[in-house]
């Protein structure tokens, strides 16, 4: 008798990668689920900033339990981990995670003495995508085991070397504030100079020049960039300010690769309007965006501004940055300018091009209460709470149609109207106390096809039930968790119940894959 090949075949539900195994209890004593290891990493691992405290967990705790579970499952698992840690420096956009991770992964095979699974060297280059991150890695290195470095991490930074090192990115990261400057990466990790490159032989002497005779180091003259930027610090104090202003100072700045950080040093004198203005054409556009209340503050002429403002709306520009789209609520919230905001309302919508339309009727929770309200980093302004809301919008805006709700101790519907500013309607949000996840879903559920909860997953003792079972088993329940925490609120992995994380909008891929029946795999095997 056939059991599978016939004319209608059964189908199954839908799987998705992020597994709950048993039951525990949240960080408040709610009721919670366990999830298994490589779950647990990569909820971790997709929002932690590392060393950062959160509200339940301090940066200490959390750093140790995401180095515990690299290193458990860089033995038990190496393609997966190595996977994960390539995906999270690049479309995870994490980091100092995927560095940590890179140097701990490769610690715990020498230990074991592994040999299966990808080459410790190839892991170690897949996270070193910036110039001056082969330093990092040395940094962190020494730092964490000593100062006797492995060959397998020598030679993966050597590779991230020949592709990263160039003359323009020396003077970007090649600074004094730096432990191990370029010089010192070169004597440790010896590299080849690239065949294809045959430039980089000299630039390498000249770093190791730089690093330890800088009052008689020559730039080599093949490197335009270098022997330009020495020229014009060769130009007098008094000089300096006329010849960026005036006629073809933008170039002269451009050509030379000249900061506006080290442009400010360099006229020993205040950043005005003309020089803002001289820089801006050669400023990368996040540090546009980082700078908007600064060119205020100097009179920027809005001729400049408009030429600004066309850039940060720009969906390449927007795609090139790889920022995370609250970066551009940072910006909102530090330049309130009006001449600013719809082009930061224009590229965060570009920046959350992954959030799908959703057909029919969607319920949309987001988390407000007071775990959430925890800064994203001790670097950071914003906390989860925002960043909550700026997906949960985002959601509802663009589904058919979507009741958008906030939660804590209480629930209550957020207004909005189609093609209203996302950054607008997050000024509707409140704070809300503790978290009763479960009475805001039973509350606010009325026959929805889908429900998206956004939050940290961490319910008090005082709230019972799993929010999940609030909604019959044949209508889809998606968690977002944005906190990395280990308990979750609910299960996941199968059964119309699918837990995904991390602070970009990636994560979204996954619903219309779940609800067209295709199983959804790790980001990094799709």
């Amino acid at each position: 008798m056939a059991r599978f090949n016939t004319r209608t075949p059964k189908t199954s539900r839908p799987t998705s990668p992020v597994t709950t195994t048993g039951r525990t209890r949240t960080h408040l004593g709610g009721k919670g689920y366990v999830r298994d290891d490589r779950s647990e990493l990569f909820l971790l691992a997709v929002a932690n900033f590392v060393s950062q405290q959160t509200f339940h967990e301090d940066g200490t705790a959390r750093d140790d339990r995401f180095i515990a579970l690299i290193r458990k499952l860089a033995v038990e698992d190496p393609a997966w981990t190595a996977g994960l840690l390539g995906w999270l420096r690049g479309d995870g956009q994490m980091r100092t995670a995927s560095l940590i991770g890179a140097a701990e992964y490769v610690k715990a095979r020498l230990d074991a003495g592994a040999t299966d699974g990808p080459a410790n060297r190839q892991v170690i280059d897949s996270v070193l995508r910036r110039a001056d991150e082969p330093g990092e890695m040395l940094a962190y290195w020494t730092s964490a085991h000593g100062r006797n470095v492995p060959k397998p991490v020598k030679r993966g930074i050597a590779d991230a070397v020949r592709r990263l090192y160039t003359g323009r990115n020396l003077l970007k990261y090649d600074t004094a504030s730096k432990g191990y400057r370029f010089g010192d990466v070169l004597n440790l990790v010896h590299p080849t100079p690239d065949p294809d490159k045959p430039w980089q032989g000299a630039l390498f002497q000249y770093a190791l020049d730089r690093r330890h005779n800088p009052d008689t180091a020559t730039p080599p003259a093949t490197d335009r960039t270098l022997t330009a930027h020495r020229a014009l610090m060769a130009v007098p104090v008094a000089a300096r300010r006329a010849l960026v202003t005036g006629p073809g100072g933008a170039e002269r700045l451009a050509e030379a690769g000249m900061t506006w950080e080290a442009l400010a040093g360099w006229l020993q004198g205040p950043m005005d309007a003309a020089a803002w203005e001289a820089v801006i054409p050669s400023m990368g556009t996040m540090a546009l965006v980082r700078n908007l209340r600064n060119f205020d503050e100097a009179g920027v002429c809005d001729d400049v501004a408009q030429r600004v403002a066309a850039r940060i709306a720009d969906p390449a520009e927007v795609a090139r940055s790889r920022q995370f789209p609250f970066r551009y609520l940072a910006a909102y919230q530090h330049a309130p300018s009006l001449r600013w905001s719809y082009p930061l309302e224009q590229a965060l919508g570009h920046s959350l091009e992954n959030v799908p339309r959703l057909p029919g009727r969607t319920l949309v929770l987001v988390d407000r209460s007071g775990s959430m309200w925890s800064p994203l980093s001790d670097r950071s302004e914003l906390n989860r709470a925002d960043a909550a809301a700026i997906f949960g919008t985002a959601v509802a805006m663009r589904a058919a149609d979507a009741d958008l709700v906030e939660f804590g101790t209480t629930s209550a519907a957020v207004q909005y109207r189609r093609g209203e500013s996302v950054l607008k309607v997050l000024e509707r949000f409140g704070s809300l106390g503790g978290t009763d996840t479960t009475e805001a879903v039973r509350r606010h559920y009325r026959g929805h096809d889908r429900v998206l909860i956004v939050t940290d997953e961490q319910a008090s003792y005082h709230y019972a039930g799993d929010p999940t079972e609030q909604v019959p088993a044949d209508i889809p329940v998606y968690t977002w968790n944005l906190a990395g925490y280990r308990p979750g609120h609910g299960p996941s992995g199968s059964a119309n119940r699918h837990t995904f994380g991390g602070l970009t909008d990636a994560a979204f891929r996954m619903v219309p894959l779940l609800e067209s029946g295709r199983n959804a795999h790790w980001p990094w095997e799709d």
